[in-house]
């Protein structure tokens, strides 16, 4: 394998497998994160984004493969490399009697030395100092997601990985958040989030990785996957979908449409310049098809759905994040340390 930070690569790995009985949880993953970049992983629920994580940060060792973190090979001899990894993996846990304070005193004396005024400067910087001195008990669930980012936050870590970060967040919250990460890219950290809100992903990341089954499907940044992803969608009824495939790829060439797997309504796409979609509306119409909506431009939501598609796997969130709110919700108490 090439050398990762000569690459300039904060994250690689190569043919990753970790199987739990029969179940393939990551069959072959091939990933490389930049450096300095928020990385955006996407995939549906049970794709193997968790378990990419738990091995990224040696709570699990995968069964094949292997990985490098900061430039250098990582296994689970390498542990105080972690010192250098910052990570909120699933729901964050905390003793639940000592308050959010004390928690990050206990989590600091764990790891690398840390300044009692890094603990300070964290408990402001995701807005918890004014409830500092509350026991985590008394938290709602995204003020114990925001004392999860201090927490990762602690070591100022090189690399920061995140698993759902948005959990819990109200929209004011995911915002704050997503200000703090692109700062920290911008600052020169690798920032790798593990998401299946494709709305905050398309705001927040620089790159992407899209996995689906425990594979790779695709990856690069952003701009330059949408970018050529150009596409016209149409919502049609279920009964014209031979016709209107086969009218549409007269039109685009074979192969150049396919069905999107939307179990509420009948959707096709077809790679077509989006300042042509009149055309498609008018090839449709002339072949007597009715045309209930139609749609044009490159979307992250019709990217993963093209590349992960499948009508009865789990699909991903689509409507805009921070539907949960902070305020009024109490969380039950969490045991055990993170």
């Amino acid at each position: 394998m090439t050398d990762a930070l000569a690459s300039g690569l904060a994250i690689s790995t190569r043919g990753l497998v970790k199987r739990y009985g029969r179940v393939v949880a990551l069959d072959g993953l091939d990933l490389s994160v930049p450096t300095g970049v928020v990385y955006g992983f996407l995939g549906p629920n049970g794709a193997g984004k968790t378990t990419t994580m738990r091995i990224l940060t040696a709570l699990i060792q995968p069964d094949a493969g292997r990985v490098e973190l900061l430039g250098r090979p990582f296994g689970r001899r390498d542990r105080r490399r972690l010192f250098e990894v910052g990570s909120l993996i699933e729901s964050p846990a905390f003793y639940p009697f000592l308050s959010g304070r004390e928690n990050l005193r206990a989590i600091a004396a764990t790891g690398a030395p840390t300044p009692r005024l890094r603990i300070e400067e964290m408990l402001e910087l995701v807005g918890l100092l004014d409830r500092a001195d509350d026991r985590v008990t008394a938290y709602s669930m995204g003020m114990k997601q925001r004392l999860g980012i201090a927490a990762a936050l602690l070591s100022d870590p090189r690399l920061l990985l995140l698993d759902e970060p948005a959990n819990g967040l109200d929209p004011a919250g995911i915002v704050a958040m997503r200000d703090t990460l692109r700062r920290l890219a911008a600052a020169g950290k690798t920032v790798f989030v593990s998401s299946h809100i494709l709305g905050e992903v398309r705001q927040l990341a620089d790159v992407v990785g899209i996995i689906a089954r425990g594979k790779l499907v695709r990856e690069g940044p952003l701009e330059q996957l949408l970018s050529s992803q150009a596409t016209v969608r149409v919502r049609i009824d279920d009964g014209d979908v031979g016709r209107a495939v086969a009218t549409l790829e007269m039109l685009a060439g074979s192969g150049s449409t396919q069905r999107l797997p939307d179990p509420s309504a009948t959707w096709l796409s077809v790679r077509f310049d989006p300042d042509r979609a009149a055309d498609v509306n008018r090839a449709l119409a002339q072949a007597g098809i009715f045309v209930a909506r139609l749609e044009a431009g490159a979307e992250l939501e019709t990217l993963f759905l093209e590349l992960t598609g499948d009508p009865g796997a789990p699909t991903p969130d689509l409507p805009a994040p921070g539907t949960a709110s902070e305020s009024g919700e109490s969380a039950a108490p969490d045991g055990g340390e993170r």
